[in-house]
């Protein structure tokens, strides 16, 4: 199974564990597999930068290049404006256009609406596991 986790449900997992960390831990297992695209990892590096989570950037680092070696980056091809609501989510279901992704994890009210985009299903953590 080919997956793409948005970017929320890679902070919960990271920071406050739950299901996302479960799937997460899954992932470390090799069942799913994991696709990420450049987008994604930097939108990661961003959100873990706020001073609310108050990781070091050393953490950060390290964090984005484990996630890098466990997932598969690609390179989207093609750009998607189907959610005018909020932009940025198209770039969601451009990595997982690209990767050939069975499912988008996610908690994003946006993506979640979506059920299903180009034969990728749409489903939150609790879904998926």
């Amino acid at each position: 199974m080919r997956v793409v986790l948005d970017t929320n449900v890679l902070i919960s997992a990271i920071v406050f564990g739950g299901s996302p960390r479960k799937l997460l831990e899954a992932i470390l297992r090799g069942e799913p597999e994991l696709f990420l695209s450049d987008y994604i990892l930097n939108e990661l590096d961003g959100v873990l930068r706020r001073p609310k989570f108050g990781f070091p950037p050393d953490i950060i680092r390290s964090i984005i290049s484990e996630l890098s070696a466990i997932g598969n980056i690609v390179t989207p091809s093609v750009r998607i404006r189907k959610i005018k609501e909020d932009p940025s989510d198209n770039r969601i279901l451009e990595c997982a256009v690209e990767a050939n992704s069975d499912y988008i994890i996610s908690g994003d009210t946006h993506l979640l609406n979506q059920k299903v985009y180009r034969n990728v299903k749409v489903v939150s953590t609790a879904e998926s596991i």
